[in-house]
């Protein structure tokens, strides 16, 4: 809100310079005098005191109550870089002499033909030029300090005029402007600057600058700055209004002064108040820092406490894994163990299994291999019974016969007994095969 305030505030004070500006800047438009202005009073320049002021040639102003009044030459500053001014002049028209207010421009522009000297002979501009944003000066007709002041040149080529014409019309200057001339009065102008208008405002409130007082000679006939020393027609100091001058000055800064002890009584009792409530702020902001502090604290606090009773959770959980995880391994080495023992056990019992079955194979094998020898045998014992008997045909056939029965007898026999002896050996080998 303070902030606004003073932005709505400095923009009011904007508003007023400005109304107050454009009012100052009116004063001369549509002024003019049945009499002709006094003629231009010759004086000597004093040197230009700042490097990039340009000289704005004293001229003869009106005012209703006391006449024609001097308003010196004086050293005053651009408003842009590249503006030249244009002097003012009085012309006659219509039975009557119209003021015609001075101008800022890139070019100077008709100022009515008047000598103002200076570099202001009545036509153009020959006191100085514009170069690479600098202000040069021809000392050939401008007097400058050439202790701080080194942009200078020399040009004496321009037209010399003798005359003091203070206006243009009958009995005085009769020229009118060339195409030039006419083509920088419709260019781009900046008014009087709000300096120059202060510096005519104080020559109309000195009475000795009047006609009527004066003669037509001002005591100050020309002056270093606005507001600075001003100087006599022969380039002395004006003396005479030095103690007056002197006096408004000493008002103006006890006024100024007053203004200012009063305006620092404000912006201190300002600032003592706004330092009161910044310290309230501050102390509030403190407070409330600290409140915010301690429920940092406490929440982190918290969270520490809250962060503990998670890790240590976490620790349990860990362990119970853990102890879970060792469990599940301790329970899986055993069921590993009890399956490779039970793989290692039926692995045992197939061998053992097949050793037996080739066992029992081996001796299946020698059974039909006893079975075939002795089948061999017999074959053999019967091939040599036969023989024997054949031969013992011849010597007795009975006795043949009677040994044939015998041995046929002994066969019958013999295979009775096999055939007793086989059925006893399935039922074992069978049993061997189960096992």
């Amino acid at each position: 809100m303070k902030r606004i305030a003073k932005i709505i505030m400095l923009m009011a004070v904007v508003a007023f310079v400005a109304t107050k500006t454009y009012a100052q800047v009116s004063v001369g438009v549509g002024i003019s005098a049945n009499i002709a202005p006094p003629a231009l009073p010759v004086y000597t320049q004093p040197a230009c005191p700042v490097d990039g002021d340009i000289w704005q040639p004293g001229y003869w102003a009106y005012n209703a109550d006391g006449g024609y009044y001097w308003v010196p030459g004086v050293w005053v500053a651009p408003p842009q870089t590249g503006y030249l001014w244009t002097p003012p002049y009085w012309g006659f028209a219509g039975g009557v002499y119209g003021f015609n207010a001075g101008y800022w421009g890139l070019s100077v522009g008709f100022y009515g033909g008047i000598n103002y000297g200076f570099g202001y002979g009545g036509y153009g501009f020959y006191g100085g030029r514009w170069a690479g944003g600098r202000f040069m000066y021809n000392t050939a007709v401008w007097r400058v300090n050439r202790t701080f002041i080194h942009n200078t040149y020399i040009d004496r080529n321009f037209v010399r005029n003798n005359n003091h014409y203070s206006f243009n019309g009958p009995g005085g200057v009769n020229r009118r402007p060339d195409a030039r001339e006419q083509a920088a009065m419709r260019g781009n102008h900046i008014q009087p600057t709000s300096s120059q208008i202060a510096h005519q405002e104080a020559a109309r409130q000195n009475r000795a600058q009047f006609a009527n007082v004066n003669h037509g000679r001002p005591a100050a006939a020309a002056m270093d700055r606005v507001n600075g020393r001003a100087y006599t027609a022969s380039g002395r100091i004006a003396r005479e209004n030095a103690n007056a001058r002197t006096a408004q000055v000493k008002q103006r800064d006890q006024a100024e002064r007053q203004n200012a002890n009063a305006r620092a009584t404000r912006v201190r009792q300002r600032d003592q108040t706004e330092r009161q409530n910044d310290n309230a702020r501050a102390a509030r902001v403190r407070q409330r820092d600290q409140a915010e502090r301690q429920n940092a604290n406490a929440r982190a606090s918290r969270v520490r406490q809250r962060d503990q009773t998670e890790r240590q959770n976490a620790n349990a959980r860990a362990s119970q894994v853990r102890q879970r995880d060792q469990a599940e391994r301790k329970n899986a080495n055993a069921a590993t163990q009890r399956a490779e023992q039970h793989d290692r056990m039926q692995r045992q019992q197939a061998a053992q299994a097949t050793r037996q079955a080739e066992q029992k194979d081996r001796m299946q094998q020698q059974r039909q291999a006893q079975r075939a020898t002795q089948n061999q045998q017999h074959m053999q014992q019967q091939r040599q019974a036969a023989q024997a008997q054949r031969m013992q045909q011849r010597q007795a056939a009975q006795a043949q016969r009677a040994q044939q029965n015998q041995q046929h007898a002994q066969q019958q026999q013999r295979m009775q007994r096999a055939q007793q002896q086989r059925p006893a050996q399935r039922p074992a080998q069978q049993r061997e095969r189960r096992g």
